[in-house]
């Protein structure tokens, strides 16, 4: 007790706990069932130090979860004694299930006066296993896993979906969290499931969608898990579900070393058809055949030694390890920026040369790592001094709601500068381009769900920013803003939203609004599969629309991003671009105002350039099938075909940006 009320004076963050909270998840020196041993001072010593630039309980508990367990040498393995060892016995043998490295972590953070109890499911309801993780309290309760420190925060882990799919109210599929004093539940322990000693309470409600998934709707699906040999250890090998027609359908790659036995890649199946599973590991490739289960869910373990080698034809063989390939390159690329980028995210705020974007961010509603949606909304002002821009930045992060089903992150990010043109300067695009990249890559963002929003000057930014790219976003609107000399022709593949003020003359917004519609309506007509858009100009409303414009939110929600469209239009803008869907250039040729349209008709590629030099396909098996025979026409001159797969391209369309659904498997430079 002396140590508890030790670091309830000497840490910040413990002084501000509820009393009732420092009572149930600091004081008490036991978790669960674990034997009872003396860790308090011990583990106050060996964390005092990691904690020491911490502010808040959530910095120290991700800084204990970050540097304890490499201290200790204790780390997951499936050759623990028993589930349930107390601090000392993991110690002294280096090894742990999940719900001893959560006893650990809880007995760390209580140590140093952060609340912490351990939280598990006896089962997961769509696979088999239990696994248990961590909660610690900052103003309110937060989730990791132990040992599985994510620079981007807390509340993340790979058993998320999992969580998601918990039932309310269900002893067998339910979330419950440790709980000293006894408030009716009981924590389930998988080990001795007929023990109710141990006090819980149930936060299910918390992990679990609001509207649970029909079981009999849901497809079938099967997890992995892939073994060198029975009883052996388990191989992080690469596993991809080929179709009966030997067309790939998706791939992952297995968990080994000190990953939870439980954290299991999964593929989803359709009814009624056969797979094969082409297991590669070490440079070779062995299959399987796999049927889904009539009741749609089931855990597979594959032994690599006793897999017969894989037999697909050769052109489906190349196919397969292209895509094989690059989910390899996406994995490393993945990590290294996760290593790259994690400060800049967890201060939001990217430099890039003399340049610095910093940001706020909410919510906007919940979905799984991912699924989410990003939404970029810039603020107004422009031409004034810092202060009455930052106030219009703090009102931009307040301005929207979540729409329907948005389940993503809203951010407002605060212009570099404090000119008139805050958001149509170049150092915007490359600042922008390194927000998407960095939530896609660590925030679990999906590049086919980022939209573009803003209003006053931030409208005029969506004027600029939209077309030129367009291959970011999933749609854009423009709220209260002036496009100066943007063109409309990059918008092609982008659905775009005009709303504005019927009254809003200055700089006769409200004109030319309407006139840019028209020429949307135009561009329509002209090309009725290209220029989607959505207008709402509000008679009697000047430049505040009063928020009628948050009308738009859903309409953007109801699209997502096709990376591949088979028509492209690119018009170069004053800040010129060497990527652009599938088109490219060389390095240092394009120039302002030159424009480039593409076509896919059947296998034919048709490029019309008006002259311009240096032109690049960056392109994918989602565009056109590579090994096909392919024409491809430059104004009107066959150019060459079939075009190769090539890994140095996939690596180097990574390198460009992390966006793994526009990256491509070859490249096909035309022209001079």
């Amino acid at each position: 007790m002396d140590l508890a009320l030790a670091a309830r004076a000497e840490f910040p963050w413990a002084a501000n706990v509820p009393e009732a909270i420092f009572l149930n998840d600091v004081l008490p020196y036991g978790v669960l069932d674990e034997p009872r041993d003396p860790w308090r001072r011990e583990l106050m010593e060996l964390c005092r130090p990691l904690v020491a630039t911490s502010k808040t309980a959530s910095e120290a508990a991700q800084a204990i979860n970050r540097e304890f367990f490499q201290q200790i040498g204790l780390h997951y393995n499936t050759s623990r004694e028993r589930a349930n060892q107390s601090y000392q016995e993991s110690k002294r043998s280096g090894k742990a299930s999940c719900t001893g490295l959560s006893i650990a972590l809880v007995n760390a953070c209580r140590a140093v006066g952060i609340p912490a109890r351990a939280v598990g499911t006896p089962n997961w309801t769509k696979k088999q296993g239990n696994h248990t993780w961590v909660e610690v309290w900052d103003g309110d309760w937060h989730f990791c896993g132990a040992d599985e420190y994510d620079a981007a925060g807390l509340d993340r882990g790979w058993f998320v979906g999992d969580a998601a799919d918990a039932l309310v109210g269900d002893p067998r599929h339910g979330i419950f969290a440790s709980s000293w004093k006894r408030e009716g539940a009981h924590f389930p322990l998988a080990w001795a499931p007929k023990d109710t000693t141990v006090a819980a309470v149930e936060v299910t409600a918390r992990y679990a969608r609001s509207t649970p998934k029909s079981a009999e709707a849901a497809s079938p699906q099967v997890f992995l898990r892939v073994f060198d040999s029975r009883g052996g250890a388990r191989l992080a090998a690469s596993v991809e579900l080929v179709d009966s027609a030997g067309r790939s359908v998706s791939s992952v790659t297995t968990r080994a070393g000190t990953s939870d036995l439980n954290d299991m890649p999964s593929f989803s199946l359709e009814r009624d058809r056969g797979y094969t599973l082409l297991v590669r590991q070490g440079g070779e490739t062995r299959a399987a055949r796999l049927e889904p289960r009539a009741d749609g869910r089931e855990t597979v373990e594959l032994i690599w030694s006793e897999l017969e080698p894989g037999t697909v034809d050769d052109r489906a063989a190349e196919t397969l390890g292209a895509r094989n390939a690059f989910t390899v390159m996406a994995l490393e690329r993945l990590k290294a920026l996760g290593t790259e980028r994690a400060a800049e995210l967890e201060a939001r705020s990217i430099t890039l040369g003399d340049k610095t974007l910093r940001w706020l961010e909410k919510p906007f509603g919940d979905a799984p790592e991912g699924e989410r949606s990003l939404w970029i909304s810039m603020h107004g002002g422009g031409g004034a001094p810092p202060e009455v821009n930052d106030q219009q930045w703090q009102n931009q992060i307040k301005l929207y709601d979540a729409p329907p089903g948005a389940g993503g992150l809203y951010v407002a990010p605060r212009a570099p500068t404090d000119t008139w043109n805050l958001w149509h300067e170049a150092h915007i695009d490359a600042l922008f381009s390194r927000l998407i990249e960095d939530y896609v890559a660590l925030r679990g963002v999906d590049p086919d769900r980022v939209y573009l929003l803003g209003y006053s000057a931030g409208g005029d930014g969506v004027w600029q920013l939209a077309p030129r790219m367009a291959d970011r976003f999933a749609a854009a609107a423009m709220m209260a803003g002036h496009p100066n000399e943007a063109s409309l022709l990059g918008l092609r593949n982008l659905p775009f939203a005009i709303l504005m003020g019927g009254d809003d003359k200055a700089y006769d917004r409200n004109k030319i609004a309407r006139e840019r519609a028209e020429q949307l309506d135009a561009l329509r007509s002209a090309d009725p599969k290209g220029y989607e858009h959505f207008v709402r100009i509000y008679d009697g409303l000047g430049h505040w629309m009063q928020k009628q414009d948050a009308e738009a939110l859903p309409w953007l929600n109801g699209h997502r991003r096709n990376p591949w469209p088979r028509k492209v239009v690119w018009y170069q803008d004053d800040v010129v671009h060497e990527r652009f869907y599938w088109l490219g250039r060389e390095p240092g040729v394009a120039r302002a105002g030159e424009t480039i349209v593409a076509e896919v008709d059947g296998r034919t590629i048709r490029v019309t350039t008006n002259g311009a030099k240096g032109i690049v396909l960056w392109l994918s098996d989602e565009l056109v099938p590579l090994d096909e025979k392919l024409s491809v026409e430059l104004d009107g001159v066959r150019a060459r075909g079939p075009i190769p797969r090539d890994e140095k391209v996939m690596q180097q369309s990574l390198d460009q940006r992390f966006d793994p659904q526009l990256a491509a498997t070859a490249r096909l430079a035309l022209g001079g």
